[in-house]
């Protein structure tokens, strides 16, 4: 009873504001995200991320193969697998390996894959995804630090890549620290961790995809863009942007 209130409860949550009809929300995603087997320190993360919203916004399906760019502790690649059932896989891209978290959630949900090869050389195999997902990755392109397996890469390489192993039709989500517009891209990514979205979005329309949507869910009016995501002044609490790409058919 308890499990089937918090689903409705979801559900309800995803209210007209945001665009979406609660009638309309996926049950999968709803008692992926409601599910008590799901650790105690992700489920607190929720209110912030608003899983449930941001994956009924980007279209996930039960069946659908999905690519976690950089999974981290796996927070995102459980919840989806959860919602796409056994019919459907989660592919964890984790250059350098899984860390405790990411593994431990690995042992429970056995349609979660591995992948940990270097970002400057990483392919996956052609039209294999229906879903993408970057979660506040995608500065990272911008990025080289290799303390943390972050060899400088061109971004519109790496995005190159991601464009071959969607499937015609696939659906790329692009969530991410918003910065203020202007500015050199690697310079205020490496320092802020924050990226401008209109770059975002020509770096994926030159890729060759198309924009296929804009949620403002994850929008947070008083943050100071001008600020390092890791001040404490705004850490937790930052202005994201939630883009949704589509490959062409």
């Amino acid at each position: 009873m308890m499990t089937r209130n918090v689903t409705m409860a979801l559900l309800l949550a995803l209210s007209p504001a945001t665009g979406m009809a609660a009638s309309a929300a996926p049950a999968a995603i709803a008692q992926a995200v409601a599910d008590k087997a799901r650790p105690a320190d992700m489920v607190a993360m929720d209110a912030g991320r608003k899983p449930a919203e941001l994956l009924h916004f980007l279209g996930l399906k039960q069946g659908d193969h999905v690519l976690d760019v950089v999974a981290g502790g796996g927070y995102y690649s459980e919840i989806i697998a959860r919602a796409v059932g056994p019919k459907g896989s989660v592919t964890a891209y984790q250059p350098g390996g899984a860390g405790p978290a990411l593994t431990a959630v690995r042992q429970h949900m056995p349609n979660i894959d591995l992948v940990t090869t270097g970002r400057d050389t990483v392919t996956f195999p052609p039209a294999s995804f229906d879903l993408v997902l970057m979660h506040l990755v995608y500065h990272d392109t911008y990025v080289e630090n290799p303390k943390y397996h972050m060899t400088r890469i061109d971004p519109q390489d790496f995005l190159a890549r991601i464009f071959a192993a969607t499937k015609p039709g696939g659906v790329v989500g692009v969530v991410d620290h918003a910065a203020a517009s202007g500015g050199d891209a690697r310079t205020v990514a490496a320092s802020l961790h924050r990226i401008d979205p209109e770059r975002v979005k020509a770096d994926f329309q030159r890729a060759g995809f198309v924009q296929d949507g804009e949620s403002r869910i994850l929008h947070v009016s008083g943050d100071d863009h001008s600020k390092p995501v890791f001040d404490p002044a705004v850490r937790g609490h930052t202005d994201r942007f939630v883009l949704k790409f589509r490959k062409p058919r």
